[in-house]
């Protein structure tokens, strides 16, 4: 068998000892962080924006930045926008999220780099100090996030039956809107709360919590089979987080853009 021990990428880097960047990997590492911080700026950004901006609603469609829609219903102009509400448990679950962790303690950290790349700090802490000892509240953020999806289920049923719920959503000229709503904004708003259901779903605390304590899942059929859809949805969290983060941020743009006049049409009019 041929000698592969000095082969470049084999020897391990200690951290703070080759510094940063340091490696023998061949590869264009740095790609997939720096699409990580590009992507995650771009989309977190948005949302930050998005919630001081207002415009959350264009007939019966309404924002997921802006849900539940009762939180909109207040007299004068606040001096928090309400959206900031729903927004800072969306940060949080995904900022606390252990799939985010690692793509943003990468990419905006260089907390490692990559695998087998050298980084800058010498000792390791793990998440045991602040600010990082808030990510043990992600269990936390994944409930408030769970309650906030019944909301956004409830929306996209409204956008599909407007009639159904048009006092709920207080949407415009709810005579001219057929009894099925089925358009471009209701299919985004559908979508959208389907991927954030599946994003949810392969949360790695709620996958604990259906399972992760139960020493003989033989004795409990009905967690064991929660716990085995909860990993299905686990296997591809990666994809789902991404997906639900784009779809979130695109829901709102179409609802955002529609309401400013921007889109001049009316979706649910050519399927009266």
């Amino acid at each position: 068998m041929a000698d592969v021990s000095n082969a470049p990428g084999t020897q391990p880097l200690a951290p703070g000892k080759a510094g940063l960047g340091v490696t023998q990997r061949q590869d264009p590492w740095w790609a997939e962080w720096v699409g990580v911080a590009a992507g995650l700026g771009l989309l977190f950004g948005y949302a930050g924006v998005a919630a001081f901006l207002g415009k959350g609603q264009w007939g019966p469609y309404l924002s997921p930045f802006y849900s539940p829609h009762f939180m909109q219903l207040h007299t004068g102009k606040p001096w928090i926008p309400v959206a900031l509400v729903p927004l800072i448990v969306i940060i949080g679950f995904r900022a606390t999220c252990y799939y985010y962790r690692k793509s943003y303690y990468r990419a905006f950290f260089a907390d490692p780099p990559a695998c087998a790349v050298g980084e800058a700090r010498e000792n390791y802490e793990g998440e045991t100090k602040f600010p990082f000892i808030i990510q043990n509240a992600h269990r936390y953020f994944m409930i408030l996030a769970s309650f906030f999806l019944i909301f956004l289920w409830w929306d996209a049923i409204g956008a599909l039956f407007p009639h159904l719920l048009s006092k709920h959503m207080g949407a415009p000229d709810t005579e001219s809107l057929p009894f099925v709503n089925l358009a471009f904004g209701s299919i985004l708003m559908l979508t959208n709360v389907v991927l954030l259901t599946g994003y949810t779903f392969g949360c790695h605390s709620l996958r604990h919590l259906v399972g992760g304590k139960n020493d003989c899942m033989s004795c409990a059929p009905s967690l064991q089979a929660g716990w085995k859809a909860a990993s299905g949805f686990n296997a591809k969290h990666m994809q789902w987080a991404w997906a639900s983060l784009i779809s979130v941020c695109l829901t709102d743009l179409y609802i955002r853009l529609s309401g400013m006049g921007l889109l001049t049409f009316e979706p649910w009019k050519v399927f009266k």
